[in-house]
């Protein structure tokens, strides 16, 4: 007979195996501008390209592998389902060619600087598109959001529109997603979103290649091997983060998810020695503001329950 003491120590067990998971995956995201820096010459759409032709052939051979196809059919008979996905991955795909773009371009605190803003976004839009109501705390964490927008939009030196456009384009593929319901596992979801892509990726190939501007070839070994690569580099940390979502709560997943803009932030600044305007630091702060109201109104809230994973990931 299992005793109480057993089943808390499993639990305890499970819930720390998660939380590595979860700070795993977030690392992996947030040292994702060493990796993407490190595919030049490519440019960000043949950038990609690759990642969509590699990442669903990674995943769709998993699936096969494990012979998880039957969810196929099903998907393909719901119109709503399949057009939510079909909006999703265009709305990730803007996401994915813009982070690339910002860090090969030395502007990979922009990049952070929008995953900063990305939770501050997904409450607003969760009030106007969908009507939610929120706490004070939340209030508070959206109006100084706001002014952080404003204050890097006419004092931080330049418009900051790589910055909105990566918030705003995962804060809409997360409200595309919960419009559409979790019905997909996260690897099916990938793979169905990379499906919807792959048609423009190849086509991106194509034209890249018929005006000799391809890098695949010519540039070394490594080269080829690491755009490969950008398949299971996509895939890797959304396992980790479903095999996470299942483990912990709510509020522990939305604070370890810092972790990755931290990190990017980091990675720019003190690896790839790209330069921060004092202005465009104070923008960081004021973020950072609305941020610790976000965390504090999370701990105060302590949802219990696990939640499902319906991301790929940012970046």
């Amino acid at each position: 007979m299992t005793s109480p003491d057993d089943g808390s120590t499993t639990e305890r067990q499970e819930t720390s195996r998660g939380t590595a998971y979860g700070f795993l995956a977030y690392g992996i995201w947030g040292a994702f501008p060493l990796y993407f820096h490190a595919l030049k010459p490519s440019g960000a759409f043949e950038i990609l390209a690759h990642r969509i032709v590699w990442t669903l052939a990674f995943c769709a051979g998993v699936l096969l592998v494990r012979r998880d196809v039957g969810w196929v059919r099903p998907f393909l008979r719901q119109r709503r389902l399949t057009l939510g996905i079909t909006a999703a991955a265009f709305l990730i795909a803007t996401n994915w060619v813009v982070y690339v773009f910002a860090v090969l371009t030395g502007h990979t605190y922009e990049a952070a600087l929008g995953y900063f803003l990305n939770p501050i976004v997904t409450v607003g839009l969760g009030v106007v598109v969908l009507g939610e109501q929120l706490r004070p705390l939340q209030w508070a964490a959206v109006a100084v959001g706001l002014v952080a927008a404003l204050y890097l939009a006419f004092a931080g030196g330049s418009f900051p529109w790589v910055s909105l456009t990566l918030a705003f384009s995962f804060g809409l593929y997360g409200l595309v997603k919960n419009r559409v319901g979790v019905s997909l596992k996260a690897m099916q979801s990938l793979v169905a979103e990379t499906v919807v892509l792959a048609p423009v990726a190849i086509v991106i190939l194509g034209v890249l290649t018929v005006h000799q501007d391809a890098t695949f070839l010519g540039h070394g070994a490594g080269h080829p091997t690491l755009l490969v690569l950008a398949g299971p580099v996509t895939a890797l940390p959304l396992l980790l983060f479903a095999a996470a979502a299942r483990r912990i709560p709510l509020v522990t997943v939305g604070l370890i998810q810092f972790v990755t803009p931290v990190l990017q932030l980091l990675c720019g600044v003190f690896l790839l020695h790209e330069h921060v305007s004092e202005g465009l630091w104070v923008g960081f702060g004021i973020v950072w503001v609305a941020l610790v109201l976000l965390s504090l109104d999370s701990v105060r809230a302590r949802p219990g329950r696990p939640i499902q994973a319906c991301e790929p990931g940012s970046a």
